[in-house]
């Protein structure tokens, strides 16, 4: 009996040292966003790439991974390669301003996972909450792991988070935005 107790505890202790908390490293971690466009017009309009750094974080490895990253909407950085720095300036403005993030109100954006189902070799499905201007709301995350780096993928709808895409008649940006992230964590 004694042999019993003490290999489980073994399996117990063994098992808690694989899982353990990290921080982010948020020098090299980072999230792009890709807004794409539609409308009548839109073949005149531009879709927009607009990258951040992972402003603080946490990520717990093991058998129950888990995730928390925190991004300043306000240090979210419209990068289209194709526009001019008058057209960049313009999408920025729009995207930090009051109709879209209103940054000013809501600085943070934060993921949070609340469960993870392997996806096969590392990979997962990360459930979690998104809060992005005030409003939080369930989201499914795809996450591979490659080279000690985390990355990943989801999409959201702007309007399930109050935001009206923004645009012109004929041209707007698509209510669905593609999230992509690189997550480094400290050793």
């Amino acid at each position: 009996m004694k042999t019993v107790i003490l290999a489980a505890a073994s399996f117990l202790f063994v098992a808690n040292l694989s899982a353990q908390e990290h921080a982010i490293d948020t020098k090299h971690s980072t999230l792009t966003i890709h807004v794409g466009k539609t409308g009548a017009f839109s073949a005149f309009g531009h879709e927009h790439e607009i990258r951040g750094a992972i402003d603080r974080g946490s990520a717990e490895t093991g058998a129950h991974p888990s995730v928390e990253v925190h991004v300043n909407a306000r240090a979210l950085k419209v990068i289209d390669k194709d526009e001019s720095d008058k057209a960049r300036a313009e999408v920025q403005s729009t995207m930090l301003g009051p109709e879209v993030l209103d940054s000013e109100r809501f600085k943070d954006i934060v993921f949070k996972s609340t469960s993870a189902k392997s996806a096969g070799e590392g990979k997962w499905t990360l459930q979690g909450n998104l809060t992005l201007r005030g409003k939080t709301k369930p989201v499914t995350v795809l996450v591979t792991l490659k080279d000690n780096r985390y990355a990943g993928q989801a999409t959201v709808k702007q309007t399930d988070f109050g935001i009206k895409p923004p645009g012109k008649a004929g041209v707007r940006a698509k209510d669905e935005v593609h999230i992509e992230f690189k997550i480094q964590l400290a050793r």
